[in-house]
């Protein structure tokens, strides 16, 4: 049996676990900024959100669609591209970072962290107009 022309990790998982397991991984990553998880899910974890973030620092609607049907929530999707892509456009590649941290007791499973390489800065929010009793509607 040959190796060649395999990609990807299967993690003792069918097809349909693993991509639910990579994409809630990735939206834990967009949420959150830096994850911990084991070496092999980090290295998988960096090839699939390296790409995400290329769609999403393209910006147009057909991207943005694309990275909502590849993260689990929408409110990481708009996260990524509305936030997240606009600050990692000096870069063309290289935007996470995977480090080892520390063998799990539990299992001796080696554990990394995986990060965005910038510092991230958060976005200050638009104020929404408040409704007043005479935009309810009343009769």
């Amino acid at each position: 049996m040959h190796r060649h022309g395999y990609k990807g990790r299967k993690f003792g998982r069918e097809r349909d676990q693993r991509r639910a397991l990579i994409k809630g991984l990735a939206t834990s990553l967009v949420i959150y900024g830096e994850i911990e998880t084991t070496l092999p899910k980090a290295k998988e974890l960096s090839r699939y959100i390296e790409k995400l973030i290329t769609k999403a620092k393209r910006g147009d609607l057909a991207s943005r669609r694309a990275v909502i049907a590849s993260l689990s929530t929408q409110a990481a999707a708009f996260k990524l591209v509305d936030e997240i892509a606009p600050q990692l456009t000096s870069r063309n590649s290289g935007h996470v970072r995977v480090k080892r941290t520390r063998i799990r007791t539990g299992d001796a499973a080696q554990l990394a962290s995986i990060r965005f390489v910038d510092e991230l800065k958060e976005q200050p929010k638009a104020i929404e107009p408040e409704k007043t009793a005479t935009a309810k509607g009343t009769k």
